[in-house]
């Protein structure tokens, strides 16, 4: 208990199981990260099934708690399994600012869906932050409990380096985390190995070069050009004012074509690239927009530019309006009279078009992805923080091949 204290007091994680007497499953689970801004709450009846999940996260004001997100099962009898695909169930999502959105599923994940707006008020949703153990249980009031329930305390592993580094078990608990980078900087390295799951073996190719970009601003915007964008760009990067290479990762992989009666090698684009620094990049980040505040993400949460015409762009930020403009002229409308000066087609390559402010020299590449959706903008960084590249996978994150890793080095 001392021990949880101190966790606790230096915001480490740890964990709290309520048990009653004579019983196996537990009561209601409670995981505390502090350092991560992150509460969370797990309910359970008297079968063992999570009835109840709340995840609350602690922001600017130290002395409340946001209710993040939370989900509740109705289980129409005993003999239901916990989760169960058509288990009715409400999900309430919430974010400051009035915004929020409440799910309510009344035949599980397989029937309809009925979305409405939550009904409260944002002062009417903070949660205040209790003092180490005089946490309000939910048990005592859904279970009937009239003696307080004992608890254990533990830490997520002692395998688990507090600092980051280390190995912990695929048991431990961890607070939620936003999707992390695959082997993004593997995908611009020849000879890598790689499947993207459908291909059991792709091998990457030597990146291809189409061009560059010209970003006398040193504000790279990353953005879906065929969305509305009365508030600029999506995404904004902070590189030096310059010219960039613009390039193509690709994997090169075989397969049986029924159609030919015979073996048929390929190679695809795997990623797109504006390469800032020639330095290699030790650390990979998501790109966050202006709304994004990462103290709300839930697992596996992402950012990035949307894009209703699968198609994602990289610019110079201060010359986006008239790029825009240029780009809807050119593309969109299909205007014959632009001059070649400042619209330009680019032809065999996931790079579709250039568009040139003549003003600033300022320049737009738009690029095509697989699909629609929202794509994530990974930024490679130096040890020293200084932006090496900026990339954009145009399906999704490949995996290395086993030990392929150790081959090619970090």
């Amino acid at each position: 208990m001392e021990e949880a204290r101190e966790r606790d007091a230096a915001g480490l994680p740890y964990v709290v199981v309520y048990r009653a007497q004579g019983r196996e499953a537990p009561l209601e689970v409670r995981l505390v990260s502090w350092r991560d801004h992150y509460v969370g709450l797990w309910g359970y009846d008297a079968q063992g099934r999570r009835t109840y999940e709340l995840d609350m996260r602690l922001l600017d004001d130290p002395t409340r708690l946001w209710p993040r997100r939370s989900v509740r099962w109705h289980y129409s009898g005993p003999e239901m399994t916990e989760f169960d695909e058509t288990c009715p169930r409400i999900t309430v999502e919430l974010f400051p600012g009035g915004r929020g959105r409440r799910t309510e599923q009344p035949q599980g994940e397989r029937g309809r869906m009925y979305v409405s707006a939550p009904g409260s008020r944002d002062d009417e949703r903070w949660v205040d932050r209790p003092v180490f153990g005089e946490w309000p249980l939910l048990s005592s009031e859904v279970h009937g409990l009239t003696e307080t329930p004992v608890f254990d305390v533990a830490e997520p592993a002692a395998a688990a380096d507090d600092d980051g580094g280390g190995l912990a078990p695929t048991t431990c608990w961890c607070p939620p985390r936003p999707v992390q980078p695959g082997p993004i900087g593997e995908l611009f390295r020849p000879g890598v190995r790689v499947t993207d799951g459908y291909h059991p073996e792709m091998t990457i190719v030597e990146p291809r070069r189409i061009g560059t970009l010209r970003v006398p601003s040193g504000l790279l915007a990353v953005s879906g050009p065929d969305i509305d964008h009365g508030d600029g760009p999506h995404i904004t990067v902070s590189v030096p004012p310059g010219e960039y290479a613009l390039e193509e990762a690709r994997a090169r992989h075989s397969y049986h074509c029924m159609y030919e009666g015979s073996e048929v090698t390929r190679t695809d684009t795997m990623a797109v690239r504006v390469l800032v620094s020639e330095a290699p990049a030790v650390t990979w980040e998501m790109a966050l927009g202006a709304d994004d505040d990462l103290r709300l993400f839930v697992e596996d949460q992402i950012s990035g530019f949307a894009t209703d015409g699968a198609t994602g762009c990289f610019a110079d930020a201060g010359a986006w309006e008239p790029l825009l403009a240029l780009f809807e002229r050119g593309l969109m409308q299909g205007d014959p009279d632009l001059d070649p000066d400042v619209y330009e087609d680019i032809s065999d390559s996931m790079y579709l078009l250039r568009t040139r402010d003549q003003a600033t020299g300022g320049e737009l590449v738009a690029f095509a992805t697989t699909g629609d959706g929202t794509y994530p903008v990974w930024v490679g960084r130096t040890e020293a923080g200084e932006v090496t590249g900026v990339v954009v996978l145009v399906e999704g994150m490949p995996e290395l091949l086993p030990d392929v890793g150790a081959a090619v080095g970090a």
